[in-house]
């Protein structure tokens, strides 16, 4: 395992300051949030919602209800399900399970996850150390599925290639926005199906054999004292897998890269203590949120920002304008400024984890995980970017995603990088 000393740094300028040459966003296009409004109308009756203010109060709101990534499927058209998965989930049952599985993300857990993250992320870059280049998205992926793994408890695989199962399914193209699950062609619904079952019997099915068998202190040990059935368990497996796995390799992706592109945040992040580390990897996140749309239903009759909006619209919150919003984060708006002052109560990723009674629950974990593997990484001086990634989007998580992201270390080193 690689040591690294912590270095006291002086704390990086504010806002104003902003000494990282005022970098874009690499994922979309920066917007002028001042110059939208809160809310508006779409000719399809979907109300979208820009700026911060407007977006949070919708997430922390009771009367609204989790819309899209199946929501309606899972509900009342799909499988009889008894306990719904924690992301549908509303009311006092969702509250009941954030409660119960909240040990699994604490500091104190994520702390004890801490030995296999370093051991782990030693050996993905041994890896590329080997081999001298390598895909980074590839690498991030690896990461991001062991270690959502572990703390799901899809550890006793019939065969190797989980991540593989997982991304055919986020792959598939399954679009997230409500009602599109309904749009499906029956061909599509066959491989998705088809995918779901795979990742059942060779990743779910022998997990739940072995942990009926004996509890770990994983969440599937917990559904099964929770007398869940294997639909369930499966469901909620996919909503982790989707929900954690998917977003924090395409997060690890997208810091490599403005690290990378940033000599000066690079070096202060390389020898940062933890508290500037993460502190630059919640502004990275802030200005590139891997899911940029969130979506709501009304359950009752809502006034935002003066309009009505009538029970049982659908709410599309646009996170990366959110995130943006000047009246919050200050200015300049788009540009990667750590430690920037913000307003009591919003903190420093802003609305990139969401917020209220669905915000994620593995927000420390994915920082810590990705800070574990992205300071390994760029400590080597010679590690520089080959191809930079091509910059995708994916309906299923209504989000960018980053391929062929290939880095190298320097000719002096390595195999083959040479060939």
């Amino acid at each position: 395992m690689t040591e690294f000393s912590e270095r006291k740094t002086p704390k990086p300028a504010a806002a104003a300051g902003c000494p990282f040459g005022h970098s874009q966003p690499l994922t979309h296009e920066a917007r002028d949030v001042a110059s939208l409004p809160a809310v508006t109308r779409g000719e399809d009756g979907t109300y979208h919602v820009h700026r911060f203010a407007a977006v949070r109060e919708v997430l922390k709101h009771d009367d609204v209800k989790q819309a899209g990534f199946m929501s309606e499927f899972a509900s009342g058209n799909g499988p009889s399900l008894t306990n719904l998965p924690v992301l549908f989930a509303e009311g006092d049952h969702h509250h009941d399970m954030r409660r119960q599985t909240a040990r699994y993300f604490t500091p104190a857990s994520v702390a004890g996850y801490q030995p296999m993250i370093a051991e782990l992320a030693d050996r993905l870059v041994a890896r590329l150390v080997r081999d001298g280049e390598a895909n980074l998205d590839d690498l991030s992926l690896v990461l991001a599925v062991e270690v959502a793994a572990q703390v799901v408890g899809l550890t006793s695989s019939f065969v190797p290639g989980l991540e593989k199962r997982i991304m055919s399914f986020v792959d598939s193209g399954l679009d997230s926005q409500p009602g599109a699950a309904q749009r499906m062609g029956r061909g599509r619904q066959s491989l998705m199906q088809g995918h779901l079952a795979a990742f059942f019997l060779l990743d779910v099915k022998p997990a739940i054999a072995v942990r009926r068998r004996k509890r770990r202190d994983d969440l599937i040990s917990h559904l099964l004292d929770h007398n869940y059935s294997d639909v369930e368990i499966v469901t909620e497996c996919l909503t982790y897998a989707t929900a954690g796995m998917v977003t924090t390799r395409e997060f690890i992706s997208a810091a490599a890269w403005q690290l990378l592109l940033h000599p000066e945040l690079r070096a202060d992040y390389v020898h940062g203590t933890e508290k500037e580390r993460h502190a630059i990897l919640h502004e990275i996140l802030r200005l590139e949120p891997v899911v940029r749309t969130l979506y709501r239903r009304a359950a009752e009759d809502l006034t935002l920002d003066g309009q009505t909006v009538p029970a049982g619209s659908v709410m599309a919150l646009h996170i990366t304008d959110a995130n943006a919003d000047p009246e919050v984060v200050g200015s300049p708006a788009n540009a990667l400024c750590p430690m920037r002052p913000l307003p009591r109560g919003v903190q420093a990723p802003v609305l990139a984890f969401g917020d209220g009674h669905h915000r994620c629950p593995g927000a420390f974990l994915a920082i810590r995980e990705s800070d574990a593997f992205l300071r390994r990484l760029l400590i080597w001086n010679d590690l520089e970017i080959v191809t930079p990634p091509t910059v995708g989007s994916n309906d299923t998580v209504k989000g960018y995603e980053l391929r062929d992201f290939k880095v190298r270390l320097g000719q002096a080193r390595g195999g083959s990088a040479n060939a």
